[in-house]
């Protein structure tokens, strides 16, 4: 069984690093989750968030999301997968490594 890497993005900083992490844990064959909640929201809008889909499970807080006035679809990321904080709980219980940004 793989690795399992749990990543939180609460910054608006640092989605190069977070692109570049969960593309090298996905060449090493980890299995990763990735949690945007507080100003880690606006990074969906970045035209290189689309790097992120299909390497890692991508979550987004949905009270976060609306608060900052954005809406819409985001790539890799499914209507279930705009959820609450729970996610964020249940991703540390289930990951060997989490990081924070």
């Amino acid at each position: 069984m793989a690795d399992k890497l749990g990543i939180l993005v609460g910054s608006d900083k640092f989605l190069g690093y977070v692109i570049q992490l969960t593309k090298a844990a996905y060449a090493k064959g980890k299995d990763i989750e990735i949690f945007f909640t507080g100003a880690g929201v606006l990074l969906t809008q970045a035209p290189n968030f689309k790097q992120l889909a299909g390497k890692a499970k991508l979550s987004v807080c949905d009270v976060s999301f609306r608060a900052a006035g954005l809406s819409g679809e985001l790539p890799g990321v499914r209507e279930t997968d705009f959820t609450t904080q729970a996610t964020n709980a249940e991703m540390i219980s289930s990951c060997d490594r989490y990081l924070v940004f």
